[in-house]
């Protein structure tokens, strides 16, 4: 490979790493290709990229980034898995597929939020609810204390608009 070529793999490797909110590196010894197809479009679908390039090619697109180092993973073959959106998503789908084929591909280390994660932790990401699940749920609870408000308020202008009556009614009397 020419270092022109070379050069513009790192660049666009940082540029997908700079912008992504999680990545993991995986170790996909042992899986057929077959397996691998089925695993790339399973990432495809959810919107998480995987990309298998070279280990000295991927340290050099590390190396200028505001990352942890994580160079030292780098060894044997290693795919990386980039979540754009989130990390729950990535997690989800490569703990899904693990499971399906004999615990392949391996999380080596992963990357999440600029902090760097033991694979431990890759798994209890990927048992976190999506984050549109997350929102809804933060909306909900923000959202209860506000409607108990209103609930309140209406019950007090009800009561204050039924003393308005008695009182309009009790100086008719009069």
């Amino acid at each position: 490979m020419k270092t022109q070529e070379k050069q513009a793999i790192v660049e666009e490797l940082a540029s997908k790493l700079r912008g992504a909110q999680a990545f993991y590196l995986t170790d996909f010894t042992g899986l057929n290709v077959k397996s691998m197809t089925v695993l790339r479009k399973r990432l495809r679908e959810a919107g998480v990229e995987y990309v298998v390039v070279k280990n000295t090619l991927a340290q050099r697109a590390l190396k200028g980034l505001d990352l942890p180092d994580v160079a030292d993973f780098f060894t044997g073959p290693t795919g990386l898995v980039i979540g754009r959106e989130d990390a729950v998503t990535a997690a989800k789908v490569l703990e899904e597929f693990a499971k399906e084929h004999d615990n392949r591909p391996t999380v080596k280390v992963g990357v999440v939020e600029r902090r760097s994660v033991s694979p431990e932790e890759v798994g209890r990401i990927a048992k976190l609810p999506p984050r549109e699940q997350l929102l809804a749920e933060l909306a909900g609870a923000l959202q209860a204390p506000m409607a108990q408000l209103v609930f309140l308020m209406q019950g007090l202008m009800g009561e204050f608009v039924g003393l308005l009556e008695a009182l309009r009614a009790e100086r008719e009397r009069a």
